[in-house]
């Protein structure tokens, strides 16, 4: 083992960057498995607009939520350039 060990916790805003693109990362996966639900589903019991609609509806929240993620992963213009140029 080394001497010198880094810092026991991440920064606040590293953290939940990482989380979000972590979030971001499975995203897709959840809603792949979402999707398939309407697969489960007795035929005989379920009409055919009850599936729509919650395809429908679960596309729209898989838009928001990504919406969402993109948004907050998106740099704001308070951050530093880690290039230390400022290009406008």
């Amino acid at each position: 083992m080394s001497a010198e060990r880094g810092p026991m916790f991440l920064a606040r805003r590293t953290y939940r960057l990482r989380r979000l693109s972590d979030a971001a990362r499975m995203l897709p996966i959840a809603g792949a498995v979402l999707f398939s639900v309407p697969l489960l589903w007795e035929t005989e019991g379920v009409r055919t607009t009850r599936a729509m609609f919650y395809i429908f509806g679960l596309w729209i929240v898989l838009a928001v939520i990504a919406g969402v993620i993109s948004a907050r992963l998106r740099p704001t213009d308070t951050e530093e350039d880690p290039k230390g140029s400022q290009e406008r």
